[in-house]
């Protein structure tokens, strides 16, 4: 897959990820995100299994992954909201810079954080 010109190119858009502690907390976050516009679309996947080390502590822990597609002028905004409405103090929370693509879900993407609300 060709890097593709445009938002894609200018690393615009963004795939943040973030993990929850129950099913209910990840709709929850999820839902807020879509609704405010802060997101495109957030996908929830888990249960997973997260190892890590926590207060010289390793701990073994079942979450709830959330795929958040965004761009890079709604970051600020989804951060603070992610921050406000997450449970732990101290979350999961990397944005990573989308670099290639499908071209159409690309341009949908871009169309619904532009306030298009395009819809496939």
């Amino acid at each position: 897959m060709a890097l593709l010109p445009g938002p894609v190119a200018d690393g615009d858009v963004l795939q943040v990820f973030t993990t929850l502690p129950a099913a209910e907390d990840a709709e929850r976050l999820a839902r807020a995100l879509v609704e405010s516009g802060q997101a495109a679309c957030v996908q929830v996947a888990g249960p997973i299994n997260s190892t890590y080390r926590w207060q010289g502590r390793v701990e073994h822990t079942r979450e709830w992954l959330c795929l958040v597609k965004t761009d890079r002028r709604h970051w600020p905004a989804l951060e603070q909201a992610v921050l406000r409405l997450h449970p732990y103090d101290t979350p999961e929370l990397i944005a990573v810079p989308v670099v290639a693509g499908n071209r159409r879900y690309l341009d949908w993407l871009a169309s619904v954080m532009a306030g298009g609300g395009q819809e496939e």
